[in-house]
């Protein structure tokens, strides 16, 4: 496995089978490059779902974090979460992710236990939860999937309990749509990106990730039965929420 520092340069150079993008040992080794220079408020975000655990926890409960890839959102809760005899979940189905992110846990000074389990999180029993964390992992669940667990989170959180829900969304008006999809091109290309590697992500990622908009996430949020729920953070077509039980 390549050393997770490495730049993301896999898509600098033509591809003649570009393929569907996936979270493989390749994508492991350059994964925190990816990130800092793909999602804006990317740091924002990871810094406040260590905040809002803080506040959420409950003594004695679980906080999860689904698609945990190497750790990021665990670490935030594991450093920030003050309540006594609680414990992490971070679940991911890329065994590559969970091996290195176990790594990255075994380094760490944090004392809140972290239990990593590599698994599909579709299938996954959520219970006794005070936060769940879907940090940018719903949007590569088929839409048609996403209602089912979000009720199996909503089932599993206690009362008080919260979701944290990070995605990359789409707008229901187009020209306001291909405005942010321009600034976020920019956004990429001011850290670096060629055209050719922003074109080439992007046909990798076409049906593998699905955007909605924010109105369908807060509705789904709604039907699933959370009391409360909007945006607390947006940056073009990125957008972190809140939804409490």
């Amino acid at each position: 496995m390549t050393d997770a520092n490495s730049p993301d340069n896999i898509y600098a150079n033509p591809i003649a089978n570009l393929g569907s993008f996936q979270f493989d040992e390749q994508v492991v080794g350059v994964f925190p490059d990816m990130i800092k220079r793909s999602v804006p408020g990317y740091a924002t975000i990871i810094n406040m779902i260590g905040t809002l655990s803080e506040k959420y926890t409950r003594s004695g409960s679980n906080c999860y974090d689904l698609g945990c890839s190497l750790g990021a959102a665990s670490l935030a809760m594991r450093h920030r979460i003050q309540a006594a005899d609680t414990s992490i979940i971070g679940i991911d189905n890329s065994p590559a992710m969970i091996e290195r992110c176990q790594m990255v846990m075994d380094a760490d000074s944090g004392e809140i236990p972290v239990e990593l389990r590599c698994g599909d999180i579709q299938s996954t029993d959520i219970s006794n939860a005070s936060v769940v964390v879907l940090n940018f992992t719903l949007q590569f669940i088929p839409v048609e999937h996403r209602h089912a667990i979000l009720t199996k989170i909503y089932d599993g959180l206690n009362s008080g309990g919260v979701l944290i829900l990070s995605e990359k969304v789409t707008f229901g008006d187009d020209p306001h749509d291909q405005l942010m999809i321009n600034l976020y091109h920019d956004f990429k290309r001011a850290n670096g990106y060629s055209d050719l590697e922003i074109a080439q992500k992007r046909s990798a990622l076409e049906n593998v990730l699905i955007p909605e908009t924010l109105d369908g996430h807060r509705q789904r949020l709604k039907d699933v039965g959370f009391a409360s729920c909007d945006v607390w953070f947006q940056c073009f077509n990125f957008a972190s929420m809140i939804a409490i039980k």
